[in-house]
């Protein structure tokens, strides 16, 4: 196209900071491309339909190019177009008639629509990526927006909760809303939705400390979904790291996210942000050009130093981020300071993080990524949570992340989905789970928080569907059931799938009254997902991905019926006992060592008749574990709250086998008896108070996790 020369006023400006800064006057625009020969500037009409202005920007400086217009201002559209050469077999996939997304763009406008105009190659060409597209693909991608500073901030206030006291909630920002009654229709999906009263006062209630949510950096949907009539509903396939995406929104203000997160710090709750550094939604060699591809593919992606015309893809996505780059790496890390600073996020957890952290050699825990966040004065202050694995060569490092992270712990999950369903010799895999995982945790200082345990996320089964369902049901996908994990470790009750036998439902409730009260008697962090509190299900869909519809959404109206509120009550319950009871959220490991006055342990495991175990016991009863927390073991290791007084001491006996057992309570010198607290076996703690003496036996039903506190003197009662 050809345009009028421009009226605007076109001055050096600086090479920092990168994107589009507003400073009061005008705007700076700073891109990063080292093996870029120009760059235009390209200025739309406030309809983004029409492009206005091209602006070659005039200095290059440190890689980076820029230029000042004083003349612009916030709210003003724009994309760039970056010339260089089209030499794929070198890496470079510079194609001028594509325009292109500012990395740093704070907010974007439109959505891309998909045409074969996006690709720098002709789609269907027998030279397939080698080929060079000369249309132009303005009018099917977004545009960036201008976005000024914030006026009228309140000043950001979090709420720093210590590590031992998190519980963490994953929930999806626009999902979690859908079918709340007491949201406004119009809310409903959006970050204003969320912040809604009725939403926060629900996550105050249950008591959670932390809300994580689902990726909310703008992200593509992959064509095929398009094509099928999907979306990509969990988000994992970023293209700005800056951005919200504009499903979140009532209106074009990324100011509406940072709402969000102060009603949650009124609340006392922290916001967190599932965040994919790891790839981009540019996908493979054959993926459109939409921004780093077009940018400056040969740096912002790792490719194959053999085969550079490849890019390689340790996500299973098509593409790995190169943060071994500095100004990529630059780039990650100011989009994480841009959350923390500025939108008032708390912390993040890393899809894919063993990626991030790849070397040339591979994963290195010294690496540039986990050294840079380690050192800044501002992100290592924030919470930090690994997924430690991607697909890559030895992807798998769990355990393997420095001090300050928290790591999704699936071997916890794991064990205590095979304890609960029944599978013999768990017992002692279990002991290690739910003490913190020492074995895979304890180094170079770090705590059982570094174990941020979990039995069901947005990947896989829902709590309900654990219990209801032996085989996933993806049929709902499209992709006639080839995706989703076939190794669920779950068990239906006898029924597969809805069932209105009364026997199987109790049974059913039960089991998910026994994985919540693992998951929160545990050491370490938990983490509960979006609707497990009363019973939300997916039908059995263990990859609702693309479902943005009633399968993935929550449904509260479950909360309102018998089975949803028991359940709900039952969890509530579990959260006021841990938060009030600092052993089962201790800040160091068990050693198993006698305590200074020598009659107890802090950790004593128990065999059936009472007696302690000893190292060739765990075979025997391998459907029970039993153990004792002594009270006196946390004194001066909790900090200077109330979790550092003399906390009572616990019998905690989790039951996983089909046939009433025999038991008998530890020994006198454990106090004149205990005291039932919990019961996963009652409802509602009807049995709540009940206890027996020292000594004495007792028979625990099949399937329960039963709570007792000692009693230690006359008059507290049996």
């Amino acid at each position: 196209m050809t345009l009028a020369s421009s009226p605007l006023r076109v001055w050096p400006g600086q090479p920092y900071p990168l994107g589009a800064q507003w400073d009061g006057r005008g705007v700076n625009f700073a891109l990063f491309s080292l093996h870029a020969e120009k760059v235009e500037l390209c200025l739309f009409d406030a309809t983004g339909r029409h492009e206005t202005v091209r602006v070659v920007l005039p200095e290059y400086t440190d890689e980076v190019w820029h230029g000042y217009l004083p003349d612009l201002r916030p709210g003003q559209l724009y994309g760039y177009r970056v010339y260089g050469p089209y030499e794929p077999a070198r890496g470079h996939r510079f194609n001028h008639h594509k325009l292109l997304l500012d990395p740093y763009a704070r907010l974007l406008h439109g959505s891309l629509t998909w045409h074969d105009a996006v690709y720098g190659y002709r789609v269907g060409d027998a030279r397939a990526d080698l080929s060079f597209d000369r249309r132009d693909s303005a009018r099917y991608v977004p545009r960036c927006v201008v976005v000024g500073d914030a006026q009228n901030r309140r000043e950001r206030r979090p709420p720093h909760k210590p590590w031992r006291r998190s519980v963490i909630y994953e929930l999806h920002a626009g999902g979690y809303t859908r079918r709340h009654p007491q949201v406004p229709l119009e809310l409903r999906g959006s970050f204003r939705g969320l912040a809604e009263s009725a939403v926060i006062t629900h996550l105050r209630r249950l008591g959670v400390s932390a809300v994580e949510l689902l990726p909310i950096h703008a992200h593509v949907d992959e064509r095929r979904l398009v094509q099928a009539g999907k979306v990509n509903y969990w988000g994992y396939n970023s293209l700005a790291f800056f951005a919200p995406d504009n499903r979140f929104l009532t209106r074009p203000d990324p100011g509406e996210f940072r709402l969000l997160a102060q009603a949650l710090h009124d609340a006392g709750i922290e916001l967190l942000l599932d965040v994919v550094y790891n790839h981009t939604g540019e996908g493979d060699v054959l993926g459109p050009t939409l921004s780093f591809r077009g940018i400056d593919n040969a740096s912002y992606y790792r490719l194959d130093a053999a085969t550079p015309r490849q890019v390689l893809d340790y996500t299973g996505c098509g593409n790995t981020l190169n943060v071994s780059q500095p100004r990529v790496l630059q780039l990650v890390l100011d989009s994480m300071r841009y959350w923390v600073q500025q939108m008032g996020v708390d912390g993040f957890r890393f899809d894919l993080a063993t990626t991030l952290a790849r070397e040339d050699d591979g994963f290195e825990p010294g690496s540039g990524f986990l050294d840079a966040v380690r050192q800044d004065p501002v992100l290592s202050r924030v919470r930090l949570i690994a997924e430690p694995w991607d697909l890559g060569p030895q992807g798998y490092r769990l355990g393997g992340f420095p001090p300050g992270w928290g790591e999704w712990n699936d071997r916890y999950r794991d064990t205590v989905r095979s304890f609960w369903r029944g599978e013999a010799g768990q017992a002692a895999a279990l002991a290690s789970r739910i003490t913190g995982s020492s074995d895979i945790f304890a180094r170079h200082g770090r705590r059982p928080t570094a174990s941020i345990n979990f039995i069901t996320a947005h990947d896989g089964f829902t709590l309900r569907d654990l219990v209801s369902y032996a085989h996933k049901h993806n049929c709902a996908n499209g992709e006639e059931g080839r995706d989703g994990t076939d190794n669920n470790l779950s068990w239906n009750c006898g029924v597969e799938g809805p069932s209105d036998d009364p026997q199987v439902e109790a049974l059913r409730l039960r089991q998910m009254r026994n994985l919540l009260a693992t998951l929160l008697l545990s050491q370490g962090v938990p983490m509960l997902l979006a609707g497990d509190e009363f019973g939300h299900s997916q039908l059995g869909n263990n990859n609702a991905y693309c479902q943005d519809n009633d399968i993935a959404w929550p449904d509260w109206a479950r909360l309102q019926q018998p089975a949803g509120g028991s359940l709900y009550r039952y969890l509530r319950r579990l959260l006021v006992l841990r938060r009030r009871h600092g052993v089962f959220r201790r800040d160091r490991f068990f050693k198993g060592e006698a305590l200074p006055d020598g009659v107890g342990k802090d950790i004593r495991w128990l065999n059936p008749d009472g007696s302690e175990k000893l190292a060739g016991d765990w075979p025997v009863a391998p459907q029970l574990l039993a153990f004792i927390i002594d009270g006196a073991a946390g004194v001066g290791h909790l900090g200077p709250q109330d979790e550092s007084r003399l906390d009572a001491s616990y019998l905690v006996i989790l039951y996983a086998g089909d046939q009433t057992v025999l038991f008998r309570a530890p020994a006198p010198e454990f106090g004149i008896g205990w005291r039932r607290v919990f019961d996963t076996v009652e409802v509602d703690g009807k049995g709540d108070g009940q206890g027996f003496g020292a000594d004495a036996q007792c028979l625990i039903p099949p399937r329960c996790v039963q709570v007792f506190e000692r009693l230690q003197y006359p008059g507290d009662g049996v």
